[in-house]
């Protein structure tokens, strides 16, 4: 197998796997809105567009760097890490999480595992895959792809914080104080 093969394959796994999870999820009791959500929505969407052009082929200005077998490898072996943290998180979230940005009954802090780590681990996890997939691929596309989906995945981190301190009040602020949004170990 190919590392290209490999991304592509962690990739379409993710994507399935995560979209069959989500009939499992608690329904909605309060939800942030469409009109809130449609920013971070449209980021995501134009990011990942860019991100997944095939880089078969691309020569001169498009391409910036051609990683060798052993740095493909790398790239691949981060995207697992990074799919394998977000579905960590998700599933010590279980029935809790949720696609859009909501409140579900019962709705309460999650700070132990993953999110002992980060205040949004399933975001770590697909930062980590994204950087790793615009690593493999070393393109323009890539790297445009990339920063549209960091500009939308911080977006829709901040929205939620904003909608779980109006949810959870100040026990969303001491966590907040306590644990970094995104990169583990980094000043709170």
């Amino acid at each position: 197998m190919r590392p290209v093969t490999a991304i592509t394959l962690l990739w379409l796994i993710w994507a399935g796997t995560w979209a069959v999870a989500a009939l499992w999820s608690d329904p909605a009791q309060k939800r942030a809105g469409l009109r809130a959500e449609a920013r971070y929505r449209g980021l995501w969407l134009a990011g990942a567009v860019l991100l997944f052009i095939p880089a078969h082929g691309y020569e001169g200005r498009l391409r910036l760097w051609m990683p060798d077998l052993p740095e493909a490898w790398i790239c691949v072996a981060l995207i697992a890490i990074g799919i394998a943290f977000a579905w960590w998180a998700r599933l010590h979230l279980g029935r809790l999480w949720s696609g859009t940005i909501t409140a579900k009954a019962g709705h309460r802090i999650v700070n132990t595992g993953p999110y002992g780590l980060v205040r949004h681990p399933i975001y770590t996890g697909l930062l980590l895959a994204v950087l790793a997939t615009m690593a493999a691929k070393g393109t323009v596309w890539g790297i445009a792809g990339t920063a549209l989906l960091i500009i939308g995945i911080v977006t829709k981190a901040r929205l939620e914080e904003s909608f779980l301190r109006g949810e959870l009040g100040s026990a969303y602020d001491d966590y907040a104080r306590r644990v970094p949004m995104l990169v583990p170990f980094a000043p709170a």
